[in-house]
């Protein structure tokens, strides 16, 4: 039944897509070729009647998404974050698809919540709310705790939405595969890989248990930074369709007339928002990656507060560290380095002339940093950048690429507060304290120990290499004759000499 299945939702997809006029609007946004085009509309438009009709106030991409339910919603919201495979303008007008789906029955949130925590509510709750927000997968109730009375947040899986999450997953295969087999040219655009990473995000939101260590490892990240707070979860109230955090009490952020009202500095603020993220980005390489409005919350006090960790962000050490480098190239008006960085990190081909790399993105810069602080945009560089790297050979990275989207929400949450700010002023001490910390001599330092106890562990199993590799060159010679080898005792001398400096070093440091 599954291919049957599939093929059905996709012509259920392709009549609603129809219906709504979004089917020439998506497929231009993805520059699909001729023969995709002519499949997508045989699909569509003779069952043009079957589609959904949708809230015709809506554009018609997400007027068609919305109407298809809550996987495709959760889809065109990830599909937000991959412009390279969407293109900016229709990426702009999936990232603020929403996902205000009717709420379910408060009667059933309960029975989840109980069977989930094996606890009646009223056990648990002196006071549990009619819900305060729903989505496309999980819904919220203001709850009181019964032994502390403190005010948390209850968040409650859809009923049965894993089930409709992986049959619409199925489909969002098929439909893939089908795609790179009519259209080898689409696969540049990666498909496959684009809902296997759906997939992976999706799966991780399906159990809220990973939400909450997600929550968890943000504020432990966090916890001293100045103005800015992640809810904890409460873990023994926690599981899979169920997860409980500190109430997060604000303003929403989108609200910047509220904000001015209450008092708060817009200015200073803003600026927050941006240090945050890239502080986040750079010194942790762990970063919310949906970091709208929507997601954020202006405290009393003035701190920032962030909650729904369902997409996040993960960089590892040596790509924060070019990603630091490319950044503070720009901010120095250095063209020639970063070009340099993108071929030490084998971002570019190294056939390709480094010095044409550089002045191609000389031409990034330059018109930029000619306008005035209110056009200055860290996330129209980026963009421009990612266009050279692309025409000079850079293989698309998906990790650098959600960094990118990451910013330019960041960066539209900061100027919605502040339409003057300079954005590169803004970033300047935090790229710099960043380099400063993990690109100088202590940085070196700090290297040097980290190899010198990776060497260490090895000491204890010297004497069985050292064996192995003696019995090795004792043994009878083969009987075909060989030339001499001499990369084992080199191995052991080498071995043995960065011991010997390891143990040296460490007793210094």
């Amino acid at each position: 039944m599954r291919g049957p299945h599939n093929i059905w939702r996709l012509i259920r997809t392709g009549a609603t897509f129809e219906r709504s006029g979004a089917m020439g609007v998506a497929l231009e946004a993805l520059d699909a070729p001729p023969r995709l085009r002519l499949v997508a509309r045989v699909m569509g438009w003779p069952f043009k009647w079957l589609g959904y009709k949708g809230d015709p106030a809506l554009p018609p991409v997400t007027r068609a998404i919305t109407a298809l339910g809550p996987a495709y919603i959760k889809f065109g919201q990830v599909l937000s974050t991959r412009p390279d495979v969407v293109g900016d303008e229709l990426a702009d007008q999936l990232r603020v698809l929403q996902d205000k789906l009717p709420p379910f029955d408060t009667a059933i949130a309960k029975a989840t919540i109980a069977e989930e925590l094996g606890r009646p509510v009223d056990e648990i709750f002196l006071e549990f709310s009619e819900p305060v927000a729903a989505a496309s997968i999980a819904q919220v109730h203001a709850a009181r705790l019964a032994d502390t009375g403190e005010k948390v947040a209850v968040k409650v899986l859809r009923p049965g939405i894993e089930r409709a999450f992986r049959r619409d997953l199925d489909a969002f295969h098929f439909a893939a595969g089908m795609i790179e087999r009519l259209s080898p040219a689409s696969r540049r655009l990666k498909p496959t890989e684009v809902v296997k990473h759906f997939e992976g995000v999706v799966l991780g939101e399906l159990d809220l248990r990973l939400e909450a260590s997600a929550a968890s490892q943000f504020a432990a990240n966090t916890k001293d930074d100045a103005g800015f707070r992640v809810p904890a979860p409460v873990w023994a109230l926690s599981g899979r369709q169920v997860m409980v955090l500190d109430w997060a009490e604000g303003l929403p952020m989108g609200d910047a007339a509220a904000i001015r009202a209450a008092g708060h500095d817009v200015v200073a603020l803003s600026e927050r928002v941006l240090q945050l993220f890239l502080s986040h980005a750079l010194r942790d390489g762990y970063f919310h990656a949906d970091m709208h409005q929507g997601n954020l919350k202006v405290a009393a006090n003035g701190d920032v507060i962030a909650y729904d960790f369902g997409i996040m962000g993960q960089i590892d050490e040596y790509t924060r560290r070019v990603y630091a480098e490319i950044l503070m190239g720009f901010i120095r008006r250095d063209y020639r380095r970063v070009a340099e960085v993108h071929f030490e990190a084998g971002y570019v081909p190294a056939d390709r002339d480094v010095n044409e790399f550089a002045l191609a993105l000389r031409a990034v810069g330059e018109p930029i940093f000619g306008m005035n602080a209110t056009q200055i945009s860290m996330a129209r560089l980026l963009s421009y950048l990612f266009e050279v790297t692309e025409r000079f050979g850079m293989q698309t990275r998906t990790e650098l690429i959600l960094l990118q989207r990451t910013m330019v929400v960041v960066e539209g949450v900061a100027r919605s507060l502040n339409p003057a700010i300079n954005i590169w002023e803004a970033s300047r001490p935090v790229v710099e304290k960043y380099i400063r910390e993990n690109l100088g001599p202590r940085a070196m330092l700090r290297d040097l120990r980290r190899t010198v106890l990776v060497l260490g562990q090895y000491g204890p199993r010297v004497p069985a290499i050292l064996q192995a590799a003696l019995e090795r060159q004792v043994a009878p010679a083969p009987k075909v004759p060989a030339k001499p080898r001499l990369r084992t005792p080199l191995l052991i001398v080498a071995v043995v000499c960065a011991l010997v400096l390891g143990v040296g070093i460490g007793v210094m440091l």
